[in-house]
């Protein structure tokens, strides 16, 4: 994420439903008064600033609002919550480019571009709220806009981790019989991106609902249940860094055309030198990790004494004890663990 990206989130978190700061602000739309707030004071500030009072006071809704009957801005250190300025006429540099039209969101514009601080506007003939970054203007929309796009976005999520969930399931069967090819591989990897950027999607609004968004936030954190660890795993499995570099990390890069093609998500996990339907080979850590009450520290040495998942599912509870760490009983614990994974995979190939 940029840095305009995190500015922007960290001050939607600000300005949410539920926090003073909005509080105030509603409190100036429903009095009809128009407002221009700037979320900072720095030089760049005090040199585009003229007349007004110096003030000291902590923030409060109140206090913002009867502020707000006055003219001209009010100035705010988002860092100890205080007001430090009201009644500030703002001067910007006329000469910096911006599209807006109104005095006050004009004003706002160049004052967020020069000096490089938030500002928000109060439209009292739109009844709207905007916040001005450095990028230019991000409208604050109420919570009734912001769940109904969250909840068309939740619904695809759900459809789309139903059908991770079946596309990771077919991995573990194809891992199992050793007939794993680059084009199944893309296509989990590309469900895992899709459902991930969903996640980012509607963890933005959960920051835009603030206490609105509290059950959104619930069905997220379900959805979102062991997605991370999936690709880790994943990763760790069939990327081309062995010792467990970023090796997806291109796939962030695609655009949502190239991410619906397999082929350009195959080449982006370092297979661009592969055909679709060539055949692959797990490591197996995923395989493993699936075995309850098994060391996240014993699979990795599985697999290097065994060289294979195939040859670790072919190896004897005798042979299990050669590596280091393993005893009579964690040997018949693996086992059982790989019969059910290949159990589970002769089901999911008749399915």
């Amino acid at each position: 994420m940029d840095n305009i990206a995190c500015l922007l989130r960290q001050y939607q978190a600000l300005m949410a439903p539920g926090t003073p700061l909005r509080d105030g602000l509603e409190r100036i739309l429903r009095g009809r008064t128009g407002a221009l707030i700037v979320l900072g004071r720095n030089r760049a500030v005090d040199q585009v600033s003229t007349g007004g009072f110096e003030l000291s006071v902590p923030f409060s809704a109140q206090s913002i609002r009867e502020l707000a009957k006055m003219d001209g801005a009010i100035v705010m250190d988002t860092d100890s919550l205080t007001i430090t300025a009201a009644g500030v006429h703002l001067m910007p540099d006329a000469r910096i480019e911006t599209p807006e039209t109104g005095t006050r969101h004009r004003t706002a514009d160049r004052v967020a571009r020069q000096c490089e601080v938030p500002v928000i506007t109060v439209s009292a003939s739109m009844s709207t709220l905007s916040l001005f970054l450095n990028d230019g203007r991000h409208l604050v929309e109420d919570s009734a806009q912001i769940l109904s796009r969250a909840d068309q976005a939740l619904q695809t999520m759900e459809r789309y981790r139903d059908r991770l969930t079946g596309l990771v399931n077919r991995l573990s069967a194809l891992e199992v019989e050793d007939q794993v090819t680059v084009r199944d591989l893309a296509l989990v990897v590309q469900r895992l991106e899709m459902v991930i950027r969903l996640e980012r999607e509607i963890s933005g609004y959960v920051i835009e609902l603030g206490t609105d968004g509290r059950l959104l936030s619930l069905q997220l954190h379900e959805l979102n249940a062991g997605v991370d660890e999936i690709r880790q795993l994943i990763e760790l499995d069939y990327g081309r860094d062995p010792d467990g570099g970023d090796s997806f990390r291109a796939i962030d890069d695609l655009s949502t055309t190239e991410l619906l093609d397999p082929l350009s998500v195959s080449r982006a996990i370092g297979y661009s030198n592969d055909h679709l339907d060539a055949r692959i080979t797990a490591r197996g850590l995923r395989q493993l990790a699936q075995i309850n009450k098994l060391p996240s520290t014993l699979g990795p040495r599985l697999i290097e004494h065994f060289g294979s998942l195939q040859a670790l599912f072919g190896a004897s509870a005798a042979e299990l004890q050669d590596v280091d760490g393993v005893g009579d009983g964690r040997a018949r614990i693996i086992r059982d663990g790989l019969t059910r994974l290949a159990e589970s995979a002769y089901t999911e190939r008749l399915s």
